[in-house]
């Protein structure tokens, strides 16, 4: 059964720790490409694992995977093993859900439109501030009408809507420019073409579905796969984002824990900041605060702690630094910033360190049982006790057959929503106009027979009843949505 004990992540003059109640202070993995990152992530995962903390992490090379099994023995690990004193060591796998937004390699993960809102949107389609505020409005409408928008197609509508209705919306809401949404649209498009259909519908993440255990109390390893989606670093970046603001916005508050309830490992995690909106960085860098009070550590993997915002990496407090390269003077002022991130060790070149360090070696600071980095210090890295590299696409198959969300995401589902109540009121309106057109022919014949009749033409009210009745936006319904700590800025509460 999971026991709460430190994790041992490596070995310097004795064992380093990572204290489970300070877990939730977040962290950060940094290196160079090839000095061990991924293998430092997955012993993390493994560790908190047999604590019984759940694990989400981005896969975006395609090799974690191999965590469901057992690693082999191998004389490199066996040498780790013995130099670490790692007496406790043995080859396992671990439980896994493999999640995808393609639905390819593991079980569909989808949000929706109206939960990512429209800052994140607006991010993810990278729209000017004119357009931005189109969008804002657009929400604004939907929400005020009661409007579920769920997919793609939702939003098109709206769209569509708004801006035939312009001249009804100018003075509640405010100027719609034609451009701004025929821009929008268009970057619809291109989202689309980048998996975005993939991930805007329904159903949607259960975020609950993350949280589980195995029958043995194990936290369970959620495994992202990101390579494809890599190819979209627009949609990975806002994807991770909207993962971590839903949990800060669902999840109760639970004070200090003696370990975590979730731990979120991020890699790449400069595709989360680059060319993000000011006022999107504020509130990131608040879930990033706050949301350790929810019991979730969030972890960032990249390659230089320069890629993260100033006053998100100083929230950072458990660091693992793998080599960096310093082969120009950008390279060596950038090992001199991450040198200074640490507690100075007086036994220690800490500048040094970081360029000369070999694979599976890092500086690695924790934090002790009051919140206090601890000296830095250089280690070994523990190594993996599950597979090193991916499985077989048929083995994937078969553990996602036997998951326990096996069928749940699978098929997509279709309710009724802004696409649907827009499509019932144009048909209604078409109806209208028809009945109009027979209301004018039958005037027409009447006014014809009265004229022959040298009678005075008649008059009717019903031609202009039905063109007001064409022309209106439709009675208010009322029902807001109810959006989180966030406002409307990071999504909204599920419906």
């Amino acid at each position: 059964m999971p026991t709460t004990t430190p994790l041992i992540i490596g070995q310097a003059s004795q064992p380093v720790p990572l204290l489970p109640r300070m877990a939730n202070r977040h962290g950060l993995i940094a290196g160079a490409t090839g000095t061990g990152k991924t293998v430092t992530l997955q012993c993390l995962a493994e560790e908190f694992s047999l604590q019984g903390v759940p694990v989400f992490l981005a896969d975006v090379k395609g090799d974690l995977s191999g965590i469901s099994q057992p690693g082999k023995e191998h004389p490199r690990i066996r040498e780790r093993v013995d130099s670490m004193g790692l007496s406790d060591f043995e080859y396992r796998g671990f439980p896994v859900t493999f999640w995808d937004v393609f639905g390819a390699q593991g079980h569909p993960v989808r949000t929706t439109i109206s939960e990512l809102g429209p800052l994140l949107l607006s991010r993810l389609l990278n729209l000017n501030e004119t357009q931005q505020g189109v969008l804002a409005l657009v929400f604004r409408v939907a929400d005020d009408n009661g409007w579920l928008l769920l997919d793609i197609k939702d939003l098109r509508s709206m769209l569509r809507y708004v801006a035939e209705n312009a001249r009804e919306f100018r003075t509640l809401y405010g100027n719609i420019s034609a451009a701004s949404v025929g821009a929008i649209q268009r970057r619809l498009i291109t989202l689309e073409s980048q998996g975005g259909k993939k991930l805007l519908g329904e159903p949607a993440l259960n975020l609950d579905d993350l949280m589980q255990t195995d029958n043995q109390g194990l936290g369970m390893i959620n495994i992202l796969a990101a390579d494809k989606l890599m190819e979209a670093p627009d949609l990975y970046g806002t994807f991770l984002l909207w993962m971590m603001s839903e949990l800060f916005e669902n999840l109760p508050e639970v004070g200090d824990r003696d370990k975590p309830r979730l731990v979120l490992f991020f890699d790449e995690a400069h595709l989360m900041f680059d060319d993000t909106p000011e006022a999107l960085l504020d509130k990131i860098e608040q879930v990033v605060r706050l949301i350790r009070s929810k019991g979730v550590g969030v972890y960032f993997v990249t390659q230089n702690p320069l890629d993260i915002p100033e006053n998100v990496l100083g929230q950072l407090g458990n660091r693992v630094q793998h080599a960096l390269r310093a082969y120009t003077p950008k390279d060596q002022k950038a090992v001199r910033a991450a040198a200074q991130t640490f507690r100075p060790n007086p036994k220690l070149d800490t500048v040094a360190a970081i360029t000369e360090m070999g694979v599976g070696e890092a500086l690695v600071s924790t934090l002790d049982g009051k919140g206090r980095p601890r000296i830095v210090q250089r280690a070994l890295i523990r190594p993996p006790r599950s597979q090193i590299g991916p499985i077989t696409r048929k083995l994937r198959k078969e553990l996602m057959g036997t998951s326990i969300v096996a069928g749940i995401y699978d098929k997509p589902v279709d309710r009724k929503s802004a696409y649907e109540v827009l499509s019932a009121r144009a048909e209604q309106m078409a109806r209208e106009h028809e009945a109009q057109e027979v209301e004018k022919a039958r005037e027409k014949e009447l006014k014809k027979a009265s004229r022959g009749r040298g009678g005075r033409q008649r008059q009717t009210v019903m031609e202009s009843f039905f063109k007001s009745a064409a022309r209106a936006v439709g009675s208010q319904i009322g029902r807001q949505v109810i959006r989180g700590v966030l406002g409307s800025l990071l999504g909204g509460k599920r419906r």
